[in-house]
């Protein structure tokens, strides 16, 4: 046989194909053939498409055969569907309708109707070989898989039948998907290169199927768990390639919620994975706590026979199928190292010590440790920076990282930019000391945890937390834009307003969100007024108390394990509950500064750029109020002096003084204000 494409042998069978039923339309067309009119059972062998009964050969002739590995459509169809020879005839044709124009005519010829263009169910009982009438029940495989549909009509054999479109683009070979599962069942995108622990993953969901399908036993769902969505869906992917089987997923917001739709959805599916090999990947998304939602997710697993994954962050149980649940873990800090040094070709030995503190800090998986690189070297290559090269790669390493996992915050959190230094900080030395050694232990948790072994016993009170406390104004948030800015990591402040909610289990939820997305990028989470969630757990006399007690439990937990730094702000450190504050690792009290520290702070508040005249920091200092209100009051004079013309002054501050004291509902005694003019 001369060599040719697939797609030209494949129509040259189905013309083959539609040359048999014409020929067998024909024969009742003219009352030539001798017709089998009464019903018998589906059996017998039948020559294939193109080929000779062994009667028809000549003495001494061999079989040509397929000479492709992948079968015809017609063939391939048909076995997929289990079609009997009068089934698959009937399939060939509903497509000669379409696809020949001498059909319609020679249909009516052989019906003895010139009206009756359509090919019937009657026309293929009396015409085609080895007729039966199951072959039109509703569960036999031309109905149930919609191979076929009936048209309108009197009766069920006068209807006419016509193939489904997506059946008729496969039997010509073109690859077209159902459009009916657009938008709700689509083709995964391939899998991103994976870490080696997840590879190991995937041979194993894929050898787990293998050895169920030899076995001929029911193929067991796989559940795929872990933090990151994107991930799960990669494994299930590499698990599909190995397989050599299309991966689709079916978006969970998207599936119909009535039985009878999503029956249609489920069939659907089965047969464009019976046309070409495919799994299913269920994403349930973040619908915990809709019934209906999570109702339609359960019985999609259960419809649908063939290989299935449920990608969850949270393992759940499964009542109505045989599941196994795979962790998808974030990749180890040894694997994250792997990924950095071959990204960064030669210049991964020039960081040394500096890889290690991007490995942990930034927990990043392959694809993303990838683009930061690619990101930091044309960085590098684009710019003149002074000191070595090292220092400069590890800088732009660092800076790309950060903007990189910015992404995940962005909706859960406000991000508060650092540009203060420890100068700009006024506390006792006692206070200065442990900020300095909270921002001490952050710097070299890697060595700590990771080289001298106290990751190995455990992820649990690894996590750095501090709680400073103090009345309003006195520096807390400084403080954490100050350590902010030392450790050069972004800064969060979580709105803790948007993350409570009155419905139960929600406040857990948004919680989790922005615990997931801060541990992949290093940064600092700031809650202020702590106090409004991590508050003291109390009697449960009802149904609330027991499930804002699970809240602060859960809080606990995730404080625990948080890799990352979390700093929580308080006016009232005695409403906290004692069980958190024991897990804390510092706590800072921020007082209420005195004379000698207000001066100190007016002396800081005004920028080196603003002009001043004779400001008597002494005598400011007798104004009593924390710094926060003093920066207010420094930046209304700056204001007022701005819009006379005139360098800042003593008049400018007493007006302000006045303005924020009117604010806070105080008398501004002569004592505070004795001398100022």
């Amino acid at each position: 046989m001369s060599r040719r494409t697939w797609e030209a042998a494949n129509q040259a069978w189905l013309l083959a194909a539609l040359d048999e039923v014409r020929a067998a339309l024909e024969r009742h067309a003219s009352h030539a053939a001798d017709t089998v009119l009464a019903p018998t059972k589906p059996g017998g062998a039948k020559p294939k498409a193109g080929q000779k009964r062994e009667e028809e050969k000549e003495p001494g002739e061999e079989e040509a055969g397929w000479p492709f590995e992948r079968p015809p459509a017609l063939e391939a169809l048909a076995e997929a569907f289990g079609l009997s020879p009068f089934e698959r005839a009937v399939v060939v044709a509903c497509a000669g309708v379409e696809l020949s124009g001498d059909f319609p005519a020679l249909c009516a010829r052989a019906s003895g109707d010139p009206a009756r263009t359509a090919f019937t169910f009657s026309l293929a009982l009396a015409a085609l070989p080895e007729p039966h009438w199951t072959a039109l029940s509703p569960e036999a495989p031309l109905r149930h898989w919609r191979l076929v549909e009936v048209g309108p009509g009197a009766a069920l054999t006068s209807s006419p039948l016509r193939i489904d479109e997506r059946v008729l683009h496969f039997l010509v070979g073109v690859p077209q998907r159902d459009e009916r599962l657009a938008g709700v069942v689509d083709a995964a995108p391939p899998a991103r290169e994976l870490a080696p622990s997840h590879q190991e993953l995937a041979r194993r969901i894929a050898g787990t199927w293998s050895h169920a399908a030899a076995e001929g036993d029911e193929l067991p769902a796989v559940q795929l768990t872990g933090p990151e969505a994107a991930t799960r869906r990669d494994v299930a992917a590499a698990a599909c390639a190995l397989l050599g089987v299309r991966l689709d997923v079916a978006a969970s917001h998207a599936l119909p919620t009535a039985a009878a739709e999503l029956e249609s959805l489920a069939r659907l599916w089965e047969r464009e994975a019976g046309l070409q090999p495919a799994a299913l990947l269920v994403d349930r998304g973040d619908h915990d706590g809709e019934p209906g939602r999570e109702d339609a997710i359960d019985r999609l697993v259960q419809r649908v026979r063939g290989p299935v994954l449920v990608s969850t962050r949270e393992p759940r149980p499964s009542v109505h199928r045989p599941v196994l649940t795979f962790e998808v873990a974030r990749p180890g800090a040894d694997e994250r190292r792997e990924v950095w040094r071959e990204a960064l070709g030669g210049d991964g030995g020039r960081l040394r010590g500096r890889l290690d503190a991007l490995v942990h800090q930034f927990n990043l998986g392959p694809p993303a440790i990838r683009a930061a690189c690619a990101g930091a070297l044309g960085r590098l290559e684009a710019e003149e920076g002074d000191g070595t090269r090292a220092e400069a790669l590890e800088t732009a390493l660092w800076d790309t990282c950060r903007v990189q996992a910015r992404t995940g915050l962005g909706d859960l959190a406000q991000r508060i930019d650092s540009n203060v230094g420890w100068d700009d900080l006024v506390l006792p030395a006692a206070q200065r000391q442990v900020l300095r050694d909270l921002a001490a232990q952050v710097r070299n948790r890697a060595r700590v945890h990771e080289e001298w072994g106290f990751a190995a016993r455990g992820s649990r009170g690894l996590g750095i937390t501090a709680l400073f406390a103090g009345d309003s104004g006195t520096g807390k948030t400084l403080a954490a834009e100050v350590i902010a800015a030392e450790l050069r990591l972004d800064l969060y402040r979580v709105d803790l307003a948007g993350l409570i909610s009155k419905y139960i289990g929600e406040t857990e939820k948004n919680l989790r969100r922005v615990f997931d997305a801060a541990e992949e990028g290093g940064c600092i989470l700031l809650f202020d007024e702590a106090d409004a969630v991590f508050g003291k757990r109390t009697e449960v006399k009802d149904s609330h108390d027991r499930h804002a007690n699970v809240e602060v439990s859960y809080l606990l937990q995730r404080m625990e394990a948080y890799p990352g730094l979390a700093l929580l702000t308080t006016n009232f450190k005695d409403a906290l509950d004692s069980a958190f504050l024991r897990r804390i690792r510092f706590i800072v009290q921020f007082p209420f500064p005195d004379a000698q520290q207000r001066a100190e702070i007016w002396r800081r508040v005004f920028p080196a750029a603003t002009p001043t005249e004779a400001l008597k920091h002494e005598e400011l200092a007798k104004l009593n109020v924390a710094g926060g209100n003093i920066r207010n009051v420094a930046l209304n004079a700056a204001f007022y002096a701005a819009e006379a013309g005139e360098p800042v002054g003593m008049a400018h501050l007493l007006r302000a003084a006045r303005a924020e004291y009117d604010k806070l509902e105080r008398p501004l005694t002569a004592g505070e204000v004795g001398g100022w003019v």
